[in-house]
Parts: structure tokens; sequence; C-alpha cells
């Protein structure tokens, strides 16, 4: 019996110690364990897999996948990161620049502004192509000139009132239709995600006036064109209590624990503990200081329960990320069997 469990905590569970991590690598592989039929099995999987979503919000997505491998997960965060498609500044066109930035910096600033259009209305841009196209590219004009303000104080020392467009802003961007863009875009849709990002500082007399290309491409090419601004997952946190921990030692426990994750309960006029919900914890491993503690709780994860969390830049929507994530995952694997089948023929 005890065998048994040892067996089923190895296939099922990455076990935290105090001074390592057990069974890191996944080992249900055909043949390695015996009365145990780990063969691919489409029913099964697709009985075992789903997918929760826990909380989404305009920008944010929270969501249980469950049933996978590490590797698929994995493959699943890298799209995220680098293969779903957006529109970004490629090239800027500097007409004048006066101020303290430097031309090349300040193209690099303006190729990190996430831009709010759909890249899915968008083509790639053929390589080699100089002039852009309506179906290739959006063009922007950034024409910002400082001044001094009259109205202000004699004795102010405050930028804000002395001087006029002192602070250049990614609301001066003014969007550019080309072609029939506008008609295919309603007014105020293409613009940037946030109108208050900073781009540079300037002074009387000191002129910013240039024009950008924005087109489509992938993060693998340049960070600049992912579309989230963290993607990212964990194994859903498992931890047993090996024996019941009563009195000042239930409230001890509790501080070992990020909050929420150890309740403290009245039962029969004693305080006991028990674990409340596992998912809050960080594995901080706080317990593992404790002398008295640290043997009456195991610590662990599960093995393929992953909790993603995605943060969209304001491009797409979260859900809307994921969705697109998939659809690549599926291209790479119908290439792959395409490929697989041209081996077959030759």
């Amino acid at each position: 019996m005890a065998a048994a469990q040892a067996v089923e905590e190895m296939r099922s569970r990455v076990v935290l110690g105090e001074f390592g991590v057990r069974n890191v690598h996944t080992t249900d592989f055909p043949g390695n364990y015996a009365g145990y039929d780990d063969a691919w099995d489409q029913d099964r999987f697709e009985k075992n897999f789903r997918v929760d979503v826990v909380h989404m919000d305009e920008n944010s997505l929270e969501f249980d996948m469950v049933g996978i491998d590490a590797a698929i997960a994995n493959a699943f965060r890298r799209i995220l990161l680098a293969e779903v498609p957006t529109m970004a500044v490629e090239k800027v066109l500097v007409y004048n620049n006066t101020s303290i930035v430097q031309d090349e910096i300040l193209a690099h600033r303006l190729g990190l502004i996430p831009i709010l259009a759909d890249p899915r209305l968008f083509e790639y841009r053929n390589q080699g192509d100089e002039e852009g196209t309506e179906i290739d590219t959006l063009q922007f004009r950034l024409q910002v000139r400082c001044t001094r303000n009259p109205h202000a104080a004699k004795d102010s020392s405050d930028p804000n009132e002395l001087y006029v467009n002192h602070k250049v802003y990614t609301r001066h961007m003014t969007w550019v239709p080309l072609g029939n863009q506008a008609d295919v875009f309603p007014e105020g849709t293409i613009r940037p995600v946030h109108d208050d990002i900073l781009i540079a500082q300037l002074r009387p007399g000191q002129e910013i006036d240039l024009l950008m290309h924005c087109v489509k491409g992938i993060g693998k090419d340049h960070a600049k064109f992912s579309p989230v601004a963290t993607a990212s997952y964990r194994l859903l946190p498992d931890i047993t209590l090996l024996e019941p921990v009563e009195g000042e030692a239930a409230e001890e426990l509790s501080q070992c624990f990020s909050p929420g994750v150890i309740e403290v309960q009245e039962v029969q006029g004693k305080k006991v503990a028990r674990v409340a919900n596992p998912r809050l914890d960080t594995f901080s491993r706080e317990i593992f200081r404790n002398e008295k503690l640290k043997k009456v709780v195991r610590l662990a994860r599960v093995r393929d329960h992953y909790i993603f969390s995605v943060e969209s830049t304001g491009v797409l929507p979260p859900d809307v990320l994921v969705s697109e994530a998939i659809k690549v995952l599926m291209g790479k694997c119908r290439r792959f069997l395409d490929e697989l089948d041209a081996v077959q023929m030759d």
C-alpha cells in the first residue's frame, strides 16, 4: 500500500522539501510503471483535459489548464510572448528633433508604445518594400513645439506653469490614414493604447517633428511586437497537514503561509488549523524555518494543473490573445503533420 502511494505521488506531485525538490521530471511515459497504461489515448486526454477561467477583466486573465504536460504549457506561454502578432512602430522619419533625446533613443521609445489596432485586419509587409500601403502600414505624425507661457507668474518655477507643451505624450501622436483606412476604421479607433505615456521633455524653442510607420510583426523578431506585458504559469499548490495542529501551534502555522491559505477554526473550544485555499500560497517555504511545525506539513504541487496568468498590453483583450495563441499552436501541429506525411510519401 505504501509503495503504491509512493508511486502515485511520484507520478502526480512535485514535492518541495527543506533542502530540495523531488519528482521534478515527468515519469509517466509508457512502460515506466508496471500496472499503468500510459500510452497516449485521445479519449482519456479529452476526458481529463479542461480549462477553467478564474478571473478576467479588460487587460488580465487568469485561468487553469488541467491535464497537459509541461512541454505543452510552456509552448503555449512562449507563443503568447513571441508569436502572436501586433502592430508597432518600425520606421521613424525624423524631420526635426532639437530635444535632448537622440534620434535613435527617441525612435526606440516610440517603438515600444503599444498601438491600439487589431493586427488581424492587416497583412505582413513584404521584405524589401520601402513604401507601405493601407493593408500593411499605419502612419502616425508627431509634431510638438515647446513655447513659454506668457501668462505665467514672474516668480513661478514650476515648468507646468512656465512652459506650453514641455512634455510630449502619446496623446500628441496623430493618426494619418493611408488609402481607404479612414473609411474602414472609425475615427479614434486607431491610436496608442495609453494617451499618457511620456515620450520626451522639451524646453522653449525645442521641437519634435517626425512621421512613424507601424507594421505587423511578432515578438520573436522584436520585443516591441509582444502583445503581453506578462504571460506566466505556475503549478497548483497542494498543502497537506500530516497530523492535527491545535492551539497556539495553529496560529503559528497560519503565519507561515500567505494570507488565506491556512484557516484557524474553533472546534469544541480548541483552535484547529485547516488548509483553506492552497491556491493563494506562493511557497515561500517559511514553514521549514519552524522546527516544531516543519514535519507536520507536506508541500507539493499538482504536476498537470497549470495556473496561467496573462496580462495584455491593451492591444487586444486577453481572451482574444489566448484564442490567437491556440490558433498558432494548431498551425504548428498541422505543419508538423504535413511534414510527416511528406516524409512517408518520399
